[in-house]
């Protein structure tokens, strides 16, 4: 700042650096320099090395930085800069910060844990560059902004420098399959087992009790309002209503969400059949050259993405980017060359493909919209139960797991980039999916229920430094692995936990891990609160040290639970079990799972007052998944099970 001639001498400079050590850190006498009080000049220069711990939060918030990332041997710099023309009022200052590793400048053996004077000493001198260093400002005789560009010095071991987290939210309607990109991002990552999506991108959950919805606040919104350029590409939030046929822009987006072209044509008739003619059908494997347009929605989203991702690499501000992909939802079309991965000989059915015995008929769905694709209905099946001919279902399972690893390329593309832009140490990756899907399994073919194949999803993090070290120079965190490649690399499962999470805890989880203020708990009611959250934080399994870490993670894990819930228009399937309109909803299924089992029970619902009658018990549903891992022997009605339990 006193190097800054240009401005004049009556120009107003604030420079204020603080140093936040995360444990304690004895200050040699020499470098006390009068306890870090003001020094005196034209810039009011303050230099204060605070005690363990003392501002870190609020510090490394203002300049977006998760305090819970800084590791022991660590110091958090936060500099705060002003710098106000004569004659302009007062702007906001800037935030900035570089995180110091103590210990590069060791010359001798010292007390673990304790920094030894020549530390300090480098660490004060890189400081003191900075203050001699220009200042400056972009337009000097018009523009009353301050400078927004962080300086770290090569010799002060600076390992992060960056005003907040680069974010990607990955959200395919996915599974995971051993040996893709996905598993393979897994394999750097931590992933979590996880109940159904419910609000999940405004951090609440109801169960259909209260006639108000509310106000809610979307993640994308929330790191908008906090600094963050957030941007949309493909099918992030669901199209329509439920979206305000908006994708909630402007408020959740810095710029207009992107939509694949190509998107128009996935439920046209763009299916070649073995009689040569275009159809709709549910199973598409495609020439991609054949196609209108000649791509895919999903290949455009990605090309949309990396070029965003380009954008941002030279940008100031730091950036929220959703990716929304299509696949492998229904229809199943793809690039054909995928299903040379999977043979058709290969594929088996279902563990259980038959209704179970036991299952009552308010639970089954009839899987009415994939009846209503050309191929299905040429099957002639009679409704609801079927059953689909083995030979057919066979070929839906090959193009379910053919349409994941044509996503899964996709994925490895978006990841890939982050390594060519080198974006990979600087920038979060969140993959997750809004439902699961059923492949046979109880025979049914769709994601209508509340059984685990169809609420569990992934849920899979990558955290610089924290779920895998940081690539060192010219090393590729996300190297790309070629699905067609016969010598592909060996890829082991990354870290995984066993606890049972609900994707509500995206919010409090993202945020918390960018380094931005956590909403607090909804309490009940929470109409009063201006912004809350309900998912529970998941910041202890990314080892972080948190001062204010949710005291609800810490109970026994098996008191964790995990919600859904499904409607229904009665208590035997029909014509629009699946997806009933609110007015014909007369039954909700109520879910609870826990490490030990899935309980489900249906009860009357009235769809004018949104409110269930727990009194009014039309069916229920009793798995324990230990014994019956795909849940097929309710035990609901049990005589000798429910005497066990009311003993326990």
């Amino acid at each position: 700042a006193r190097g800054n001639r240009s401005a004049g001498p009556e120009a107003s400079f604030g420079l204020r650096i603080r140093l936040h050590p995360l444990r304690p850190v004895e200050v040699p006498q020499t470098l006390r320099l009068q306890n870090w009080k003001h020094f005196t000049g034209p810039a009011g220069i303050c230099l204060k090395f605070t005690s363990h711990g003392v501002g870190l939060r609020r510090a490394s918030n203002r300049c977006g930085y998760a305090p819970a990332l800084l590791q022991q041997n660590q110091i958090l710099v936060a500099i705060r800069f002003t710098f106000t023309p004569p004659g302009v009022p007062s702007e906001k200052p800037a935030y900035s910060c570089c995180i110091i590793n103590l210990g590069a400048a060791q010359t001798q053996p010292h007390p673990p844990g304790t920094p030894q004077a020549g530390e300090l000493r480098l660490l004060i001198q890189v400081i003191l560059l900075m203050l001699v260093i220009p200042v400056i400002p972009r337009n000097p005789t018009n523009s009353a902004s301050p400078a927004d560009t962080v300086v770290c010095l090569g010799t002060s071991g600076c390992a992060s420098c960056t005003e907040g987290w680069g974010m990607v939210l990955i959200v395919p309607d996915v599974s995971l399959v051993e040996g893709s990109t996905v598993w393979k991002m897994a394999a750097e990552k931590t992933w979590l087992s996880t109940g159904k999506e419910a609000c999940a991108f405004q951090g609440c959950f109801s169960l259909g009790g209260g006639a108000h919805s509310g106000n809610f606040s979307t993640i994308p919104q929330y790191f908008k309002e906090n600094g963050y350029v957030t941007m949309s590409v493909g099918k992030v939030f669901h199209p329509g209503v439920s979206s305000n046929h908006s994708d909630d822009s402007p408020y959740s987006w810095s710029v207009p969400p992107y939509h694949p072209s190509s998107e128009k044509y996935e439920n046209t008739k763009t299916c070649r059949g073995p009689d040569g003619e275009l159809h709709a059908n549910l199973l598409c494997p495609v020439d991609v050259a054949d196609v209108p347009e000649g791509t895919l929605p999903d290949k455009q989203s990605t090309e949309q993405a990396i070029r965003l991702l380009g954008k941002m690499k030279t940008s100031a501000s730091p950036f929220f980017l959703a990716v929304g992909y299509h696949k492998p939802h229904i229809p199943f079309r793809y690039p054909k060359e995928f299903q040379k991965l999977y043979p058709l000989e290969n594929i088996t059915l279902a563990p259980d493909p038959q209704v179970p015995a036991g299952l009552p008929p308010v639970a089954y769905n009839p899987w009415m919209d994939i009846r209503r694709r050309e191929d299905v209905q040429a099957l002639n099946l009679s409704v609801p139960y079927g059953p689909i001919p083995a030979d057919f279902q066979r070929k839906i399972r090959q193009s379910y797991f053919a349409c994941v690893s044509y996503l899964d390329t996709q994925v490895g593309h978006l990841l890939s980039a982050l390594d060519d832009l080198q974006l990979a140490s600087s920038t979060i990756v969140a993959l997750t999916s809004d439902h699961g899907w059923a492949l046979g399994e109880h025979g049914e073919w769709a994601k209508y229920s509340n059984f685990d194949i169809t609420t569990r999803v992934p849920l899979v993090f990558y955290v610089p430094g924290r779920t895998a070290p940081l690539p060192a120079a010219g090393d590729k965190l996300f190297p790309y692995l070629d699905p067609f490649d016969s010598i592909s690399e060996s890829v082991e499962p990354g870290r995984q936990a066993g606890d049972l999470v609900e994707l509500l805890s995206l919010f409090p989880t993202l945020t918390g891990l960018a380094g931005l203020r956590v909403p607090p708990r909804c309490p009940i009611p929470s109409f009063h609160v201006e912004l809350c959250r309900e998912g529970r934080n998941l910041l202890k399994h990314f080892q972080v040290r948190d001062s204010e870490e949710d005291p609800y993670i810490h109970g026994n894990p098996r008191e964790l639970v995990a919600y859904s819930q499904y409607p229904r228009p009665a208590d035997s399937p029909q014509w629009n079990s699946d997806k009933p309109s609110l007015k014909d909803i007369k039954v909700m299924g109520y879910s609870i799972r826990t490490v030990d089992y899935r309980y489900t029970v249906w009860v009357g619902f009235n769809p004018r007052e949104f409110l269930a009658n727990f009194s009014d018990v039309h069916a229920g549903e009793l798995y324990f998944v230990a014994s019956d891992p795909w849940q097929d022997h309710n035990m609901y009605n049990d005589s000798q099970v429910i005497a066990y339990l009311l003993n326990e």
